[in-house]
């Protein structure tokens, strides 16, 4: 085993699949160095002999691909195979397609140092000199930077295929293709040129027969490594497979494996939809959505205390019809004779019909819902949130389109089931996620059982009494705190301090702080 694979396996805490991917990476570039001058039908008939599911490169250059399940961590993927790449063989160009915007954002923010979840934290060559980061917006000025710098570097160039795809309609030259005043060339020409570009595909399936793409393969890289959870295109005759596939870990096995939580379709006991009007429904199901998250809440935070972690906000998601729908729940949600009016100020509404400066605001609040100091705790949206939404507590979903129920626990479970520790950890309030799907709940459970479907689900039957119960988070201090007025770290809306018979000890805040601080 080549010792790269095993420091950066080590420093950047792979999960197993990530490792086995990096094992296999690693093995490939032996028998099918990464080159240009490759013979394209020798190498695929060399990587074909150890990989059987390999049939085809579906490239004019050796491409495979890496098919991981959501929330296994594809991203940290990425930050390991440049690494190994770069520090085992010396490649230093690389350039990773996101296939929209948010991604795209997503990847910059990500491979930005001293972010949360910067890909290379560990790496120690990279600790003091940092790959450049080029993108779809600076090229033209970092590209001449780059080319006036006596020793080359690792560069990363990160581009959203969508704009590449729209910049190429109608036969046009897309603009990376144009003369460049910058570096005097195009820019695409002088990544062309370079010996030594890896092309690295995030969420391929989403663009793989684009025109954008066919552009890219002029880039004629020594490597491409495709990244999805979803190794097949659909086309009007069904979904079609990639031919490429080198390793797939699929939602199943991370489930078995304990990667991502573990979800489940509610219901409430006696639940009886005849006679009840559509809208009654809905507004049921979101009620009984809210109480379970004020439910959860109060675990997780329990959880969190118990064990010295870091508390996690956990939000609800609400899917609505379309625009329309989404603003009749935003009203409702935010109308006093909803849960007191609890939660006016804590949901926000995601949808296209949002524009210029409110669009801004809405991005902003969604970018920050992990933050526990973010009042948002409710989402509701039509269809925008698909790939490239990472975050870690989203646990409870109120389903309220007319969708199959395929699509419903697809597109549903997708988004939530990251794990906000990294890990389960045993306590099924933090390690589970919530579908609340009264009027579909034996539909969902029967199209989970069939022995094809990729997942299976729990079963929840919640108690209409036990629903009408609010708990909260209580924490007991000593005398001695209480009377200082010191309240626990990591507060939130649930949190109690358990009440003291004695008075304070102080009236006056500054008193009370000096008295803290002494103490």
């Amino acid at each position: 085993m080549n010792h790269h694979v095993n420091a950066i396996a080590g420093r950047l805490s792979l999960r197993t699949p990530q490792r086995l991917s990096l094992e296999i990476l690693d093995r490939i570039t032996e028998i099918a160095p990464p080159k240009r001058g490759l013979d394209l039908g020798a190498a695929l008939d060399a990587i074909r002999s150890e990989f059987s599911s390999v049939t085809d490169f579906e490239r004019e250059f050796p491409s495979l691909c890496f098919a991981l399940a959501t929330g296994v961590g594809k991203t940290r993927l990425m930050g390991a195979f440049i690494s190994y790449l770069h520090l085992a063989h010396g490649l230093n160009n690389f350039f990773v397609l996101a296939p929209n915007l948010t991604i795209y954002n997503k990847l910059i923010t990500d491979f930005t140092p001293n972010t949360s979840k910067y890909v290379f934290t560990g790496i120690a060559e990279f600790a003091a000199d940092a790959p450049e980061i080029i993108t779809g917006d600076n090229y033209e000025q970092r590209a001449a930077h780059r080319q006036s710098r006596l020793f080359s570097t690792l560069s990363v160039n990160i581009f959203n295929i969508s704009k590449i795809n729209s910049e190429v309609r109608g036969g046009k030259s897309p603009r990376i293709k144009r003369l460049s005043e910058y570096i005097g060339q195009s820019y695409f020409d002088y990544l062309a040129g370079l010996e030594d570009l890896v092309l690295i595909m995030d969420e391929s399936h989403r663009y793989r027969a684009s025109a954008g793409v066919r552009a890219i393969n002029e880039l004629k890289p020594v490597l491409g490594l495709e990244l999805t959870a979803t190794p097949f295109t659909e086309t009007s005759r069904g979904s079609v497979p990639f031919k490429n596939v080198i390793y797939d870990y699929p939602l199943a096995k991370a489930m078995i494996d304990g990667f991502v939580k573990e979800p489940a379709v509610v219901t409430r006991k006696n639940f009886n939809p005849a006679g009840m009007a559509p809208d009654e429904i809905e507004k049921l199901k979101l009620e009984d959505g809210v109480r379970l998250h004020e439910s959860v809440k109060v675990e997780i935070e329990t959880y969190a205390r118990e064990s010295d972690n870091p508390i996690v906000k956990p939000f609800l998601l609400v899917i609505a019809r379309d625009t329309t729908h989404a603003g009749q729940l935003l009203k409702l949600i935010q109308s006093e004779g909803f849960f007191d009016g609890r939660y006016k100020e804590k949901v926000i509404q995601v949808d296209s019909s949002r524009t210029g400066a409110e669009e801004d605001e809405m991005v902003e609040r969604l970018l920050k819902v992990e933050h526990t100091d973010e009042p948002t705790e409710i989402v509701i949206h039509v269809n925008m949130l698909k790939e490239g939404w990472d975050v870690t507590n989203l646990y409870t979903i109120v389903p309220l389109r007319a969708a199959n129920a395929r699509i419903l626990i697809e597109q549903s479970i997708g988004r939530g089931l990251r794990l906000p520790y990294g890990r389960r950890t045993g306590v099924t309030a933090v390690d589970r996620l919530n579908i609340v799907a009264h009027d579909r709940f034996q539909e969902i459970i029967d199209e989970a059982s069939r022995p094809e479907s990729p997942i299976r689900l729990q079963a929840i039957v919640l108690n209409p009494d036990e629903l009408g119960q609010r708990t909260v988070t209580i924490v007991s201090q000593s005398r001695l705190a209480s009377m200082l007025g010191f309240q626990p770290a990591q507060s939130t809306s649930t949190t109690t301090v358990a009440s003291s018979a004695d008075a304070p000890a102080f009236a006056k805040p500054e008193e009370e702080k000096i008295a803290q601080i002494t103490q």
